[in-house]
């Protein structure tokens, strides 16, 4: 990389690859400890610190470069939640057998926070996940199956493993994972012609054409990544579990998806606490697809790097009720094109009903509303089109406090900082090339 290219975020290779670069917060500690990979080892760890009252802001997670029976965590701390830090290290290290680091963070007031440059450096977070594969919470529906921890774990080393660049591995599903996913497949696709949108009725046919939708099968990443690539250029890449939101509308901006590959327990193939590939496959990928709701989903991705946490959570938020939640206006009908939607039998149906309120959608209103995560929407919002909703989401984008604009480049698949005249007359080139083609195109179809 240039290094004229990296002045305005430090040069990356002094930057650590692990811990988050955010600007830095009044009062927070942070700590990275490792732990021997075992059930409930992490869980022993969080309830030391909720017994002792202190709040965790941030929690990320890798496998242990020097030990490969152990892993690493890195986690925020309230400052003024931790009157005894020495105590609670020192019960870390003696009663639970961790490895602590406190970490010492300096950094310039109002920097940008690190985004990435190139599609190759969404290798630098993708494993920064919130959530392991394998640790999963107490009311988690496979928390007492070791034979679905252990699956996990599958799916959450070929995710660790994975880099830019390589195919994504096929996995060998089995018998029990086909038949939740056949269960899943069947309900849903008895609701999509009356319940989903036109873009995605209009995409799901070719998925079953082109990448092995059926309900006896369930479709490889690496074949969906292809297909999606000749629509819209998108791609899938396999993840653990879940990003920070900078991190997963980072990849947007490449127009890179995050998708799991693992399952829901078959003990509720109708209900899952989190992101499964019934999710990512049924909900996302058709839309996708779509050129315009494409762009859209990149856009939210660009407006969101370099931007301050305040907006990070606006654009999250806005991401929530639109790519995962939204509803859309066809004709005189409502229809669904949230993923989060497509992907629930139960909340498809609720959200077209008359019980949950329906509101247009206005991103200053909308960035802003309070959400629940483990139940039905009360609120939807309501876009007249994707076109519209690009067009909002641009003039939103206005209001982020960065001192630069940001482009990404498809030929490169690198984004450029539009902070100079150079980049400028390079953007005016290329827009005054393209300009030239469609007057082109104009004169001979007249």
């Amino acid at each position: 990389m240039d290094a004229q290219h990296c002045k305005m975020n430090g040069d990356p290779f002094q930057e650590s690859m692990y811990i988050e670069e955010s600007s830095n917060k009044n009062g927070v500690i942070s700590l990275i400890f490792s732990l021997k990979e075992e059930v409930g080892a992490l869980a022993k760890v969080l309830r030391t610190f909720e017994e002792k009252g202190i709040n965790l802001t941030h929690i990320e997670s890798r496998p242990s470069r020097l030990n490969k029976d152990e892993y690493e965590f890195f986690i925020n701390l309230e400052g003024k939640n931790v009157p005894a830090l020495d105590k609670i290290i020192k019960s870390l290290r003696n009663d639970i057998g961790a490895t602590v680091h406190e970490l010492s963070r300096t950094k310039k007031k109002d920097t940008v926070p690190w985004f990435p440059r190139s599609i190759q450096e969404l290798d630098r977070f993708a494993n920064q996940i919130l959530s392991y594969g394998a640790e999963l919470d107490a009311d988690h529906p496979g928390f007492k199956d070791p034979v679905y921890r252990a699956r996990r774990k599958e799916f959450a080393d070929i995710a660790y493993n994975y880099r830019h660049g390589q195919p994504i591995p096929r996995v060998t599903y089995t018998e029990e994972e086909r038949k939740t996913w056949g269960t899943v497949f069947r309900e849903l696709k008895s609701l999509y012609p009356t319940h989903a949108c036109y873009e995605h009725n209009h995409v799901f046919p070719l998925l079953e054409k082109y990448c092995g939708y059926r309900e006896d099968n369930i479709p490889q990443l690496e074949d969906i990544s292809k297909f999606l690539q000749t629509c819209t250029g998108f791609r899938l890449r396999p993840v653990a579990g879940l990003l920070s939101s900078r991190d997963f509308l980072a990849g947007l901006a490449f127009r890179v998806f995050h998708s799991t590959q693992y399952i829901r327990h078959a003990s509720k193939p109708m209900y899952t606490p989190e992101p499964d590939i019934c999710h990512e496959l049924l909900g996302h990928v058709p839309l996708f697809a779509d050129p315009s709701f494409a762009q859209f989903s990149q856009e939210i991705g660009l407006a969101s790097l370099g931007a301050p946490d305040d907006f990070i959570e606006k654009l999250a938020t806005v991401y929530w009720f639109t790519v995962e939640f939204g509803l859309c206006k066809e004709g005189d009908s409502l229809k669904a094109y949230g993923a989060g939607l497509l992907s629930s039998f139960g909340e498809l149906q609720y959200c077209l009903s008359s019980k949950p309120e329906i509101q247009p959608l206005v991103l200053e209103k909308t960035a802003v509303q309070k959400y629940p995560v483990t139940e039905f929407q009360p609120i939807y919002y309501v876009a007249e089109s994707f076109k519209d909703a690009k067009e909002k989401l641009r003039k939103f984008a206005q209001t982020i406090p960065r001192p630069f604009s940001v482009r990404y480049n498809p030929y490169t698949q690198r984004i450029e900082v539009l902070d100079n005249a150079k980049q400028l007359k390079n953007l005016a080139d290329t827009i005054n090339s393209e300009m030239g083609i469609l007057c082109n195109a104009l004169q001979k179809i007249k």
